[in-house]
């Protein structure tokens, strides 16, 4: 079991910046491959990043590319994702996620934490 819990959402305006945090907990955190998920009101559980092990091998979905990193921290059981350049539809509970093979399913998430960007 992986115990996950995001935090460092809030209200920002467009073109602003903020750094999402999840923290897990339970079975050791370097056997999980983690990743960032959002779902915005009315729509589905989209992907948004993604990132191995090791940290060595990230990926993206086309519509942060260039503007969200995602990064670990092994040592201190963290995931981040740097979001800059935010746009109103960016708007969304974002989730963080963890799963033992790449190409596995998630099987463990969090709460989510919600992200607000205003125009």
């Amino acid at each position: 079991q992986v115990q996950l819990v995001e935090s460092g959402g809030g209200l920002v305006q467009a073109g602003g910046s903020l750094r999402l945090s999840c923290a897990a907990s339970g079975r050791t955190f370097d056997d999980y491959h983690m990743g960032w998920f959002r779902q915005a009101p009315g729509k589905e559980r989209e992907f948004v990043a993604a990132i191995s092990w090791s940290g060595g091998f990230t990926y993206y979905a086309d519509f942060v590319k260039g503007r969200f990193t995602i990064s670990r921290e092994n040592a201190k059981n963290m995931v981040y994702l740097q979001m800059n350049s935010l746009k109103p539809e960016d708007t969304a509970i974002y989730y963080c996620a963890a799963r033992q093979g790449w190409g596995a399913k998630y099987d463990y998430w969090g709460q989510g934490t919600q992200v607000t960007v205003s125009s």
